[in-house]
């Protein structure tokens, strides 16, 4: 977080769980980003579900956000 500032001009992409117990450190670290930035709060989605629940994670958003750069 120190340096969340400096990944700028690059893009930011954040993905996290609506109930993911770190949800907040995503969005903190987007609060603190400049821009480029994104954040995404997937629905009913915890922490680990991002990991390997396929129907959870946002394969839609990570194509756009890596086609784009």
């Amino acid at each position: 977080m120190t340096n969340i500032k400096e990944v700028s001009p690059r893009p930011v992409l954040l993905v996290a769980g609506e109930k993911a117990h770190s949800r907040y450190y995503s969005e903190d670290a987007y609060a603190a980003a400049l821009e480029p930035k994104e954040l995404v709060i997937v629905p009913d989605a915890d922490h680990v579900a991002l990991y390997d629940n396929m129907e959870k994670i946002p394969f839609d958003k990570l194509e756009q956000f890596l086609r784009k750069i």
